[in-house]
């Protein structure tokens, strides 16, 4: 986290530090760690930086019938936000929240995962080295704790986990009318067209499918590959497959961080290759423990699990299409909507794409590459959530607007009194086919 008047040496040892944290608590390696400290300072700066200007009271238009009224709206905090964190990302994920809220001027209770206390900690004491407020506080608990917290009178709750999850903070939260944010997973679809890239494409069907263990939300799970370049690109992720290790000093990605998670992975292979996939690249018996080594599928029927359920393990599904048409009605086939990629060599092709897809955010050309720009809100639809953090949106996620409308001079139609005349109410009748008609 960066500190006021800190020198670079100590915020390098510090992200250092969280970073070893993290690596510890989660089983990633400590350079994917140490990425997740960096994205999120990115967006920790941001919103500290912008708050006042995107917050802060503007003038807005009132009309041409209003010429009188002074109109400006300005945002106010909520008060105090619930956050409530998941195990995947424990600093980057819910600090998407804690530092939107924070630099929009609410406080803060953090229940994070009971799987990644320590990260949480971490946070809270730096937070009171070089804030004296305490508007920052730390809840550690199971669910019990979390029920707790949304049931507590927080003005606002932030959350991260499963869609089943969500709804039963939404239904607590609705008792008494909280508002929430809700990020619920995803089943994201990566789309490869005929004149794509297939090196970068497979480069970032892996990285987005087997990077932290597959435990990522906005990854990719399914593959849909126009057929004339289905065997080329399955070729190459299978090579990139293969140069992955999962034991050693230096694994290419850790395991499991909960340890359940391993039966869900397996149960979903399983379940693809009973009703007729194929499994190119591993399969049931890269499944050891809280380690899973690569699986890579084809010709997975799409009423699958691997196909429909979150897997959130590192695995995907590579299933072949006869048109970008149908790629774009399977990737919006499923409950969720959080992220999706397309791979094509046409920039209209790929916008015109991204314009189809249900989703939160899309990526053309990249897996993940929203992630590190502060500018773009994150959030999902349908069963991947609701509300956005990040970004201006982000900011004002954690706002309420509020709306002032200042007279500053008598009208000349008294319209807004009980003794309005007949001559006002005649103009008022002559003004409107002039103000809103079809041809003005």
């Amino acid at each position: 986290m960066r500190m006021p008047g800190a020198s670079s040496g100590v915020r390098r040892r510090n992200a250092q530090d969280l970073a070893g944290v993290i690596s510890r608590e989660t089983g990633k390696p400590h350079g994917d760690a140490l990425l997740e400290v960096m994205l999120t300072l990115t967006h920790l700066d941001w919103a500290a930086k912008h708050a006042k200007k995107v917050l802060g009271p503007h003038r807005v238009k009132a009309g041409l019938m209003n010429y009188n009224q002074h109109a400006t709206l300005r945002y106010e905090p909520y008060g105090v936000v619930g956050v409530i964190g998941p195990w995947n990302y424990p600093f980057y994920t819910p600090m998407g929240s804690i530092s939107y809220a924070l630099s929009a001027g609410n406080a803060i209770v953090f229940k994070p995962s009971e799987l990644t206390p320590g990260t949480a900690r971490w946070i809270e004491s730096r937070w009171n080295e070089v804030c004296p407020q305490p508007v920052f506080q730390l809840a550690t608990g199971d669910r019990e704790t979390g029920a707790a917290l949304v049931r507590s009178g927080v003005d606002k709750i932030a959350f991260t986990g499963s869609a089943d999850s969500a709804k039963r903070v939404m239904a607590a939260a609705a008792e008494s009318l909280t508002p929430m944010v809700a990020e619920c997973g995803g089943k994201d679809a990566l789309i490869v067209a005929a004149d794509a890239d297939l090196d970068a494409a497979a480069d970032f069907v892996v990285f987005g499918a087997m990077g932290n263990a597959g435990q990522t939300c906005v990854g990719v799970e399914r593959v849909y590959v126009e057929r004339p370049v289905r065997d080329a690109l399955v070729q190459k992720v299978i090579e990139r497959a293969n140069r992955l290790r999962t034991d050693g000093d230096d694994p290419s990605y850790g395991p499991m961080t909960l340890g359940t998670q391993s039966d869900i992975v397996a149960a979903h292979i399983t379940d693809a290759l009973n009703r007729g996939g194929t499994a190119v690249f591993g399969g049931p018996e890269s499944v050891d423990g809280r380690r899973i080594a690569p699986v890579v599928l084809t010709d997975v029927p799409e009423e699958s699990d691997a196909v429909r359920r979150e897997t959130f393990g590192p695995t995907v599904v590579i299933n072949t299409v006869a048109s970008l048409d149908e790629a774009v009605e399977r990737a919006n086939a499923t409950d969720y909507g959080l992220g999706a990629a397309v791979f094509t060599k046409s920039s209209r092709t790929g916008e015109a794409l991204a314009a189809r897809l249900r989703a939160g955010v899309v990526t053309i050309n990249s897996v993940l590459g929203f992630a590190a720009i502060p500018t773009l809100p994150f959030g999902g639809v349908k069963g991947s959530g609701f509300g956005r953090i990040h970004g201006a949106d982000g900011l004002r996620e954690f706002s309420t607007p509020k709306s002032v409308a200042r007279q500053t001079r008598k009208a000349a139609l008294n319209l807004l009194s009980m003794e309005r005349s007949e001559k006002d109410m005649h103009l008022v009748a002559k003004m409107i086919p002039m103000l809103h008609g079809k041809g003005r």
